[in-house]
């Protein structure tokens, strides 16, 4: 019986959609590891796999890494350029469609991407992506200043039915005052 030695790795920057890429050597890359909702996706030469949840107290970047250099020293996947599992920033190019590509097609997630979507046209935010879920990011451009950058369904909508709080980005905006003057919402 043969053993196969697992190499060490080391986790690279992540993009703007928390892919963390997994690296051996010098600077092999072998594939990427992320959230998606609750569950930890590995992106590698063979495409996208869902490991789901890690063990309580294992982290889940830690767990898809180590899924990662399992397969790779196995020979089951190759390596890649940074370029191939980093999310390129969209480019609002048309409509943008109404889920993200992961989002199941399901009644309820039409409705709820149709709610967020008409809240964030209410306070003045523009999505260059479909509706992610809650707790995924999302490239979204500020109207009143033009930043661009991604920003978290969770973080913006208003808790226990207020409103979302003024502070809309990091790096500021317009200042509070000019948030309450553009935003009708506010000025109630």
């Amino acid at each position: 019986m043969s053993i196969v030695k697992t190499p060490g790795y080391r986790l690279g920057t992540p993009d703007w959609e928390q892919r963390h890429p997994v690296i051996v050597g010098e600077d092999t890359v072998i594939g990427a590891a992320f959230r998606w909702h609750r569950d930890w996706l590995v992106l590698t030469s063979e495409g996208e796999e869902n490991l789901r949840r890690p063990e309580k107290g294992q982290r889940g970047v830690d767990m898809g890494a180590e899924h990662l250099v399992t397969e790779y020293a196995a020979g089951r996947i190759t390596p890649l350029s940074p370029a191939d599992v980093t999310a390129p920033v969209p480019v609002l190019d048309g409509p943008v469609p109404l889920l993200h590509p992961r989002m199941p097609q399901s009644p309820t997630n039409l409705d709820r991407a149709r709610e967020v979507l008409a809240a964030l046209a209410e306070h003045c935010w523009t999505p260059y992506t479909g509706f992610p879920g809650s707790d995924n990011p999302w490239w979204q451009e500020c109207q009143l200043c033009g930043w661009q950058g991604p920003r978290y369904w969770s973080h913006q909508r208003g808790r226990n039915g207020g409103l979302p709080s003024i502070h809309r980005h990091d790096g500021g905006c317009v200042g509070a005052e000019k948030v309450r003057e553009l935003i009708a919402a506010y000025q109630n």
